[in-house]
């Protein structure tokens, strides 16, 4: 996530960079290590099958068992409020959820007479859902991958989560897997979990399709995957930006920009305002937060790295500006709040007003799916939600008093280019219907 001279060259507005990143170019480039080694373990599981899971499952994870599916009724050890806070989640994601599917209608019309089109929405079969446990593990991952795979009406949903030191899962993010209705958790991490799932190697049929973050090698393993199964997105590390002019409080704008660099010392923050008072006061205050932070050691990194903050003369700069960013989070604080909303073009999800926060997304509280493009990927694609579960499947149905409209230009079409059988196909039923 940061600004391409060549793509902000058609500019109108000045601007100016307050706070560059010091690190030069992408934040997250494809390791030829990783693609390597990605493509023997995917080669290796796929010759070896579930001996071959287990093998990698004890040398990277330490894995000590021969069963790796957990019991869905097994009992989590959760303060009461962290169960009542996980469960809030749930609820609010699977709303949410439920409220985009009412909008995603079947409909069947009569195109012309005698042809009747539309569509219907059929979910996919199988979802595997992967939910990571290492460096911070995220609670949330269940709600926004098997929750809402459930909500969307997909029949069998599975979920691999890494064992911890002890050899189990992390408690929390099973907890959240069983309350987001998975039909079978197992106890797998990495390329081999992702194998397992895509090979059908779990006592089930290979899965459609792969949702859910995880590191360098299991972005990996989802790129090499895709084509034999379906994936969301490929997602880099998790990114944030903020809008912000003179009424933004800069406490907040601070620590909403460190509140996604702790994700990982590559997650870029980013800060485009119109006030260059407010963005100087804003890297200050970045500065002396992190002196207390006790993430310091990878938000600090990530700060210094790959952050960012841009002046804009104007708000319209400033959207263009932030559109070129194309952030996976995007924060607005203005006094103008909606405008914005109607004119920026680029992101993954918005969030709007002093009062909110990408962490309220993050855990699930606003609802909202947080599986979302990175790597200036919102210029084109939208993150997962709902719909992505589902098929928009065609139909026509074709009357014989409308076989003439059609099978003539057909037939027409068909003549020109030399494809005979297509143009049987037309004809002879012309012949049959043509009265």
């Amino acid at each position: 996530m940061q600004l391409n001279s060549s793509r902000i060259a058609h500019l109108a507005g000045a601007y100016k960079v307050l706070k560059a990143p010091a690190v030069d170019g992408p934040e997250a480039q494809r390791d030829p290590a990783v693609i390597a080694r990605v493509s023997e373990m995917l080669s290796t599981i796929e010759r070896g099958g579930m001996d071959a899971v287990l093998r990698y499952a004890r040398e990277l994870d330490k894995f000590e068992g021969t069963d790796v599916e957990i019991d869905l009724a097994t009992p989590t050890d959760l303060t009461p409020e962290l169960r009542a806070a996980l469960e809030l989640g749930q609820r609010r994601t699977e709303a949410f959820a439920k409220l985009q599917r009412e909008k995603l209608v079947d409909f069947e019309a009569e195109l012309v007479p005698g042809l009747t089109v539309g569509h219907r929405y059929v979910p996919v079969g199988r979802v595997g859902a992967y939910l990571p446990a290492g460096r911070f593990p995220l609670l949330a991952s269940a709600f926004m991958t098997v929750n809402v795979a459930k909500a969307a009406g997909v029949p069998t949903v599975v979920a691999c989560t890494p064992p911890q030191p002890d050899g189990k899962p992390n408690p929390a993010v099973l907890y959240a897997a069983q309350i987001s209705k998975a039909d079978r958790i197992f106890c797998l991490g990495g390329v081999q979990a992702l194998a397992a799932m895509a090979f059908g190697l779990l006592g089930e049929l290979p899965v459609d399709m792969l949702v859910g973050a995880g590191n360098a090698y299991v972005a990996e393993a989802k790129r090499q995957l895709f084509g034999r199964v379906a994936i969301d997105l490929l997602a880099g590390p998790s990114e944030v930006a903020v809008i912000a002019d003179e009424t933004a409080d800069v406490e907040l704008v601070a620590a909403d920009l460190l509140g996604q660099a702790e994700h990982g010392p590559d997650s870029p923050a980013a800060l485009v305002t119109t006030s260059e008072e407010l963005g100087n006061a804003v890297v200050a205050e970045v500065e002396r937060q992190l002196e207390t932070l006790a993430t310091n050691g990878i938000a600090g990194p990530a700060w210094r790295d790959h952050g960012s903050v841009v002046w804009a003369q104007d708000r319209e700069t400033a959207v263009a500006l932030m559109d070129e960013f194309a952030p996976e989070h995007l924060e607005v604080q203005t006094s103008d709040d909606n405008w914005y909303w109607q004119n920026l073009t680029n992101y993954g999800s918005v969030f709007l007003g002093q009062a909110s926060t990408v962490a309220y997304s993050d855990k699930g509280m606003a609802g909202t799916n947080h599986v979302l493009p990175t790597a200036g990927g919102a210029r084109h694609s939208a993150g997962l939600s709902v719909s992505r579960f589902l098929k928009p499947l065609t139909f026509q149905r074709v009357a014989s008093s409308a076989t003439a409209d059609l099978a003539v230009a057909v037939d027409e079409m068909s003549t020109y280019e030399g494809m005979a059988a297509h143009r049987a196909t037309a004809t002879l039923r012309l012949g049959r219907w043509s009265a």
